[in-house]
């Protein structure tokens, strides 16, 4: 393990209990490369029980558990999205409201609940040299599209792809520059993972521009592409292994080396949902299988030292299990949208006006953001994810 540096931080954010087995991997595999905390922030969607594995697993793995309020568009704008969880995610933006609450913390390390670490992580904050205090370090978003997502742009190819062009092991180090000459694809980051500094300056000019902007209504990813164009020109690129996406395993093999993985990233299905076939397959597409593996050991690594703890420690263990593939297995809308069927909670058509006003009538609204807010339904979705219209990828 790492020494720790008191100004550094990591954070991510929990707001549904499918996602609580993700959060305490997050948690087990980051404490052994750093002592630096993680702060948790979760708002009131989170079960109580979900909460209180959390504030279980405290005094084991260096957590700081921060609840906060969620955030969302005004009541006026429209958004549409690829899938109906991403809405959670605009609260993801709370992150950078934390020099209020934990002010000693100068530098943080925002990391995504699905992801796992695998290296000496606290590296990251010496590679994100940041110019000055607005700017953000990140990945660059991977834009190949090899599976014909048809939400995807038209650019989105493997030649538009800012991992296309460098190989390893220079890729480690020297990827891909963003410049404001560099192809629109390159200015796209992925907000998996991300480095700033907290400041009430910086929360101020985001919260303004959340409120203000009308872009929002076109953001299909919304934090993450919030934070591209927020930070537009000020942002920094980051080696691949600070955000392996276990797609570029196959996708990139230009540049990934399966030892060389310092975060890795489970995007679309979730590890947890499901087992590793007895055929060695995983994913949508059964080609997860190494990288949902790595999942499942650090799963039994930490489920065994649970069940040798007590009983608080196996009070955690009931919990969290519940929200894994097993006997004990909780069947929810939440589960089955970051399950092997989670590419049928995709595909969301954007809504006509007619349909915009009627689901306007029919779900909550929120008010102007602030520091508070309400939930409410997002337009043309419904549980987990979109309103299927027509075919689905």
């Amino acid at each position: 393990m790492a020494a720790s540096h008191t100004s550094r931080a990591y954070c991510t954010l929990i707001t549904r209990g499918s996602y609580l087995a993700g959060v305490i991997i997050l948690a087990h595999t980051l404490s052994k490369y750093t002592s630096n905390p993680l702060i948790v922030l979760y708002t009131d969607s989170l079960s109580p029980e979900s909460v209180r594995a959390l504030e279980l697993e405290v005094p084991k793995t260096n957590l700081i558990l921060r609840r906060v309020d969620p955030l969302l568009p005004r009541k006026n704008i429209h958004v549409h999205l690829i899938a109906e969880r991403f809405a959670d995610t605009w609260t993801k933006l709370r992150v950078f409201q934390l020099h209020e609450t934990d002010p000693q913390y100068k530098t943080i390390c925002y990391l995504d609940a699905d992801m796992i670490i695998r290296g000496p992580m606290d590296t990251v904050f010496t590679r994100a040299a940041l110019p000055t205090d607005d700017w953000i370090a990140a990945n660059h978003a991977c834009v190949c599209n090899l599976d014909k997502d048809p939400w995807a742009p038209t650019d989105w190819t493997s030649a538009n792809c800012a991992y296309t062009p460098i190989t390893h092991p220079g890729a480690l180090s020297e990827p891909t520059p963003v410049t404001p000459a560099s192809r629109p694809t390159h200015h796209l980051l992925n907000s998996g993972m991300f480095v700033f500094r907290p400041s009430a300056s910086l929360w101020s000019r985001m919260l303004d521009f959340f409120n203000a902007t009308p872009l929002l209504t076109g953001f299909k990813f919304p934090d993450q592409d919030f934070l591209a164009e927020f930070f537009r020109h000020k942002w920094v690129s980051l080696g691949w292994q600070y955000n392996a996406l276990k797609t570029m395993r196959y996708w990139h093999e230009n540049i990934w080396r399966d030892e060389e993985v310092v975060c890795l990233h489970y995007i679309v299905d979730k590890p947890w949902a499901k087992r590793v076939g007895t055929d060695g397959s995983a994913g949508y597409l059964g080609r997860d299988g190494e990288t949902h593996t790595w999942w499942w050991e650090e799963y039994g690594e930490w489920e065994a030292a649970r069940l040798g703890g007590g009983e608080r420690a196996k009070e955690t263990l009931r919990i969290v299990e519940t929200f894994v593939d097993g006997e004990n297995k909780v069947d929810s809308a939440d589960m089955r949208a970051i399950g092997g069927d989670v590419q049928a909670f995709a595909g969301n058509e954007k809504p006509d006006s007619q349909k915009e006003d009627e689901n306007e009538e029919e779900g909550e609204t929120s008010d102007a953001i602030g520091s508070h807010s309400t939930r409410r339904k997002v337009v043309g979705e419904r549980g987990h994810g979109a309103r299927l219209r027509g075919g689905s990828s």
